[in-house]
């Protein structure tokens, strides 16, 4: 009983300190998932066909506003030349227009690619219920009364077709049917309020719009990485204060001066803590040098006696980092 008990206060015990574990934030850059966008960084958004809620509009805001270290990541052809060009040639703009009209259309205006779509009617549905309440029955609420209310709960749809076209290749780039809900709740006592149909598919529209953004434009993503805390040599008094100075360092993102103090607590063990190596590595890839992390991250796996879980998981974590970038980049600078 004793044994199995002290099991339990340990295993919590475990639990609790791996919970506490210092952490830094990252930030890293990933590639968009639509590859072939990058490829057509000159596009037009055509008009949508049953465009009520403004999807074409938001989409070519995002798309022109979006940028990468304040660098504009497309350049967007003025959808009034697009317009012009179908009236004057007398061509059909159903929406989801044909191929060979984006073709035709796109080298007259100068884009690589036209983004067209076909927007479904926002879609909304009220549902009539009660919820169940209480309140003193005197006032010194002795005695309650149930009682109930009326709510009612609003769902909300939206969906739309959109497609990329290439115009030079004449393929499509990216095509989808993009779907979104929103359920609302109101009851008379509150002073929540529900949206209009009209309101909601604004805001479902605004959220096609990021989503598809999402897909064609390269994004950060961010993350914990644990730091090691805990001397895995027998340190010396000044090596263990190496080591907390150069974790509170990184912890206030101060990667210069942590750097520094790691480089001097490698320097003092002989450069025999795999501890130091990995925080160092943590350091690079917190300022985006994969490379020079990876050095660290294999130097810390190297002087393992056993497994430890977070070098494992940054060896492997930061081979994925380096190969997304490499694949970021290329979409950036074409």
């Amino acid at each position: 009983m004793k044994k199995t008990l002290l099991f339990f206060l340990f295993t919590g015990f475990s639990l609790f300190l791996a919970g506490c574990a210092q952490k830094v934030s990252i930030k890293a850059l990933e590639p968009a998932e639509v590859d072939r966008a990058s490829q057509t960084k000159k596009i037009t958004v055509a008009s949508f066909d049953h465009d009520k809620v403004g999807l074409a509009n938001k989409i070519e805001a995002n798309l022109a506003g979006f940028r990468i270290d304040n660098q504009k990541y497309f350049t967007i052809v003025s959808r009034g030349d697009f317009d012009t060009i179908i009236n004057e040639q007398k061509l059909q703009n159903s929406g989801l227009i044909e191929t060979s009209t984006v073709i035709e259309v796109g080298n007259l205006i100068g884009a690589q690619a036209i983004i067209s779509g076909n927007v479904g009617r926002v879609s909304s549905s009220d549902t009539n219920y009660y919820e169940n309440r209480t309140r003193c029955a005197d006032s010194k609420c002795k005695e309650v009364v149930k009682y109930n209310v009326g709510c009612v709960k609003r769902v909300v749809t939206l969906s739309a077709e959109l497609k990329m076209v290439d115009i030079e290749v004449g393929d499509i780039i990216y095509a989808d049917t993009m779907s979104k809900v929103a359920s609302y709740y109101h009851c008379s006592d509150d002073s929540r309020t529900i949206p209009s149909p009209e309101s909601a598919g604004q805001n479902l529209a605004s959220s096609i719009a990021n989503d598809f953004t999402f897909k064609l434009t390269p994004h950060y993503r961010y993350f914990d990485v644990v730091l090691l805390e805990d001397p895995d040599l027998d340190y010396t008094d000044e090596q263990e204060r190496l080591l907390e100075v150069s974790i509170e360092y990184i912890k206030q993102k101060r990667y210069d001066k942590a750097e520094k103090f790691l480089f001097d607590l490698i320097d003092t063990t002989g450069g025999q803590s795999y501890v130091a190596f990995y925080n160092l590595g943590v350091v690079k890839e917190a300022e985006g040098q994969y490379e020079e992390a990876r050095e660290y991250y294999e130097k810390a796996d190297t002087l393992m006696v056993k497994p430890v879980p977070e070098i494992s998981q940054a060896y492997l974590r930061i081979q994925s980092l380096i190969a997304k970038h490499e694949i970021t980049q290329a979409q950036i600078q074409r």
